[in-house]
Protein backbone atom coordinates (compact mmCIF):
# COMPACT_ATOMS: atom_id res chain seq x y z
CA UNK A 1 0.00 0.00 0.00
CA UNK A 2 1.38 3.40 -0.98
CA UNK A 3 1.93 6.12 1.60
CA UNK A 4 -0.84 8.18 -0.08
CA UNK A 5 -3.29 5.27 0.26
CA UNK A 6 -2.32 4.82 3.92
CA UNK A 7 -2.86 8.53 4.56
CA UNK A 8 -6.27 8.42 2.87
CA UNK A 9 -7.32 5.34 4.88
CA UNK A 10 -6.13 6.93 8.12
CA UNK A 11 -8.14 10.06 7.29
CA UNK A 12 -11.29 7.98 6.69
CA UNK A 13 -10.82 6.11 9.98
CA UNK A 14 -10.36 9.38 11.88
CA UNK A 15 -13.49 10.84 10.27
CA UNK A 16 -15.52 7.73 11.16
CA UNK A 17 -14.29 7.89 14.76
CA UNK A 18 -15.22 11.58 15.06
CA UNK A 19 -18.66 11.00 13.50
CA UNK A 20 -19.44 8.10 15.82
CA UNK A 21 -18.46 9.92 19.00
CA UNK A 22 -19.35 13.54 18.18
CA UNK A 23 -22.16 15.40 19.91
CA UNK A 24 -24.35 17.06 17.30
CA UNK A 25 -25.61 20.29 18.85
CA UNK A 26 -25.26 23.11 16.31
CA UNK A 27 -28.57 23.17 14.41
CA UNK A 28 -28.44 24.56 10.87
CA UNK A 29 -31.90 26.14 10.82
CA UNK A 30 -31.57 27.35 7.23
CA UNK A 31 -31.18 23.70 6.12
CA UNK A 32 -33.87 22.33 8.44
CA UNK A 33 -37.66 22.20 8.16
CA UNK A 34 -40.83 21.47 10.14
CA UNK A 35 -43.87 20.59 8.05
CA UNK A 36 -47.25 18.94 8.47
CA UNK A 37 -49.84 16.93 6.55
CA UNK A 38 -53.56 16.31 7.07
CA UNK A 39 -56.76 15.59 5.15
CA UNK A 40 -59.49 18.12 4.41
CA UNK A 41 -62.71 16.69 2.95
CA UNK A 42 -60.70 13.53 2.27
CA UNK A 43 -58.06 15.39 0.23
CA UNK A 44 -54.43 15.29 1.38
CA UNK A 45 -53.10 18.75 2.29
CA UNK A 46 -49.77 19.95 3.62
CA UNK A 47 -47.96 23.00 4.88
CA UNK A 48 -44.96 24.14 6.90
CA UNK A 49 -43.77 26.51 9.60
CA UNK A 50 -41.34 29.20 8.51
CA UNK A 51 -39.95 29.99 11.99
CA UNK A 52 -38.80 27.53 14.64
CA UNK A 53 -35.90 27.01 17.02
CA UNK A 54 -34.37 23.62 17.79
CA UNK A 55 -31.87 22.99 20.58
CA UNK A 56 -30.41 19.52 20.75
CA UNK A 57 -27.52 17.46 22.03
CA UNK A 58 -27.16 14.09 20.35
CA UNK A 59 -24.22 11.68 20.43
CA UNK A 60 -25.06 8.58 18.34
CA UNK A 61 -22.72 6.51 20.54
CA UNK A 62 -24.68 7.56 23.68
CA UNK A 63 -28.31 8.13 22.60
CA UNK A 64 -29.67 7.77 26.14
CA UNK A 65 -27.96 11.05 27.10
CA UNK A 66 -29.56 12.98 24.21
CA UNK A 67 -32.07 15.77 24.64
CA UNK A 68 -34.00 18.10 22.39
CA UNK A 69 -36.29 21.11 22.65
CA UNK A 70 -38.33 22.49 19.76
CA UNK A 71 -40.14 25.84 19.78
CA UNK A 72 -42.40 26.57 16.78
CA UNK A 73 -43.74 30.05 16.01
CA UNK A 74 -47.38 29.23 15.21
CA UNK A 75 -48.00 32.56 13.46
CA UNK A 76 -45.33 31.55 10.92
CA UNK A 77 -47.59 28.84 9.48
CA UNK A 78 -47.61 28.50 5.70
CA UNK A 79 -50.72 26.70 4.43
CA UNK A 80 -50.16 27.80 0.85
CA UNK A 81 -52.57 30.76 0.94
CA UNK A 82 -52.64 33.94 3.02
CA UNK A 83 -56.34 33.36 3.75
CA UNK A 84 -55.58 29.91 5.13
CA UNK A 85 -52.70 31.28 7.21
CA UNK A 86 -54.95 33.95 8.76
CA UNK A 87 -57.73 31.43 9.46
CA UNK A 88 -55.47 28.90 11.17
CA UNK A 89 -53.76 31.58 13.29
CA UNK A 90 -57.20 32.69 14.54
CA UNK A 91 -59.00 31.88 17.81
CA UNK A 92 -60.77 28.72 16.63
CA UNK A 93 -57.52 27.13 15.50
CA UNK A 94 -54.13 28.03 17.03
CA UNK A 95 -55.21 31.31 18.66
CA UNK A 96 -51.60 32.35 18.12
CA UNK A 97 -52.03 35.77 19.77
CA UNK A 98 -52.78 34.08 23.11
CA UNK A 99 -50.61 30.99 22.47
CA UNK A 100 -47.76 32.09 20.18
CA UNK A 101 -45.76 28.86 20.15
CA UNK A 102 -45.92 25.08 20.20
CA UNK A 103 -43.23 23.39 22.25
CA UNK A 104 -41.74 19.91 22.42
CA UNK A 105 -39.33 18.90 25.19
CA UNK A 106 -37.77 15.45 25.15
CA UNK A 107 -37.70 13.23 28.23
CA UNK A 108 -35.85 10.24 26.74
CA UNK A 109 -34.24 8.92 23.56
CA UNK A 110 -33.64 5.27 22.76
CA UNK A 111 -31.88 3.45 19.95
CA UNK A 112 -33.93 1.01 17.84
CA UNK A 113 -31.05 -0.21 15.67
CA UNK A 114 -29.92 0.52 12.09
CA UNK A 115 -29.80 4.33 12.47
CA UNK A 116 -33.35 4.33 13.90
CA UNK A 117 -34.26 5.99 17.19
CA UNK A 118 -37.29 7.06 19.18
CA UNK A 119 -37.69 10.27 21.15
CA UNK A 120 -40.33 10.61 23.88
CA UNK A 121 -41.39 13.92 25.35
CA UNK A 122 -44.09 16.46 26.11
CA UNK A 123 -45.82 18.36 23.32
CA UNK A 124 -47.57 21.59 24.38
CA UNK A 125 -50.00 23.54 22.18
CA UNK A 126 -52.65 26.06 23.25
CA UNK A 127 -51.91 25.50 26.93
CA UNK A 128 -52.44 21.73 26.71
CA UNK A 129 -49.64 19.15 27.06
CA UNK A 130 -49.65 15.51 25.99
CA UNK A 131 -47.05 12.75 25.91
CA UNK A 132 -45.67 12.26 22.41
CA UNK A 133 -43.39 9.69 20.77
CA UNK A 134 -41.58 10.42 17.52
CA UNK A 135 -39.53 7.79 15.65
CA UNK A 136 -36.63 9.25 13.67
CA UNK A 137 -33.53 8.31 11.74
CA UNK A 138 -30.08 9.82 12.14
CA UNK A 139 -27.52 9.72 9.34
CA UNK A 140 -24.09 11.38 9.22
CA UNK A 141 -23.50 13.42 6.06
CA UNK A 142 -19.96 14.74 5.99
CA UNK A 143 -19.46 16.98 9.02
CA UNK A 144 -23.22 17.15 9.64
CA UNK A 145 -25.86 14.83 11.01
CA UNK A 146 -29.36 14.62 9.54
CA UNK A 147 -32.42 13.82 11.64
CA UNK A 148 -35.63 12.84 9.83
CA UNK A 149 -38.78 11.87 11.68
CA UNK A 150 -42.49 12.35 12.20
CA UNK A 151 -45.21 12.09 14.79
CA UNK A 152 -48.97 11.97 14.42
CA UNK A 153 -51.12 14.03 16.77
CA UNK A 154 -54.87 14.40 17.23
CA UNK A 155 -55.67 18.08 16.82
CA UNK A 156 -58.73 17.93 19.07
CA UNK A 157 -56.48 16.90 21.99
CA UNK A 158 -55.23 20.50 21.83
CA UNK A 159 -58.55 22.16 20.87
CA UNK A 160 -57.14 22.97 17.43
CA UNK A 161 -60.24 23.62 15.36
CA UNK A 162 -63.07 24.62 17.69
CA UNK A 163 -66.76 25.25 17.02
CA UNK A 164 -67.79 24.10 13.55
CA UNK A 165 -64.18 23.04 12.84
CA UNK A 166 -64.40 20.32 15.50
CA UNK A 167 -66.16 18.22 12.85
CA UNK A 168 -63.53 15.68 11.81
CA UNK A 169 -65.52 14.96 8.66
CA UNK A 170 -64.40 18.32 7.29
CA UNK A 171 -60.83 18.34 8.62
CA UNK A 172 -59.37 15.06 9.87
CA UNK A 173 -58.39 14.76 13.53
CA UNK A 174 -55.00 13.24 12.70
CA UNK A 175 -52.19 15.59 11.71
CA UNK A 176 -48.72 14.34 10.89
CA UNK A 177 -45.85 16.62 11.90
CA UNK A 178 -42.61 15.97 10.01
CA UNK A 179 -39.16 17.27 10.83
CA UNK A 180 -35.87 17.41 8.93
CA UNK A 181 -33.10 18.72 11.15
CA UNK A 182 -29.49 19.27 10.07
CA UNK A 183 -26.89 19.76 12.81
CA UNK A 184 -23.14 19.81 13.11
CA UNK A 185 -20.94 18.88 16.05
CA UNK A 186 -19.30 21.62 18.06
CA UNK A 187 -15.53 21.19 17.69
CA UNK A 188 -13.87 19.94 20.84
CA UNK A 189 -10.73 21.60 22.09
CA UNK A 190 -7.88 19.62 23.55
CA UNK A 191 -7.26 20.05 27.28
CA UNK A 192 -4.27 22.30 27.96
CA UNK A 193 -1.05 20.51 28.82
CA UNK A 194 0.23 20.94 32.36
Amino acid sequence: MSSLSRLFLLGLLCMAKVASSAEFNQVQHEKSSVSFGYKQMGVAMDGKFRKFVVNLNFDPSKPATANAQVDIDLASIDTGTSEGDDEVAGKQWFNSKAFPSAKFASTSVKALGADRYEVTGKLSIKGKSVDAIAPFTFKPQGPAGVFDGALTIKRLDFAIGEGPWADVGAVANEVQIKFHIVATALPTTAAPKK
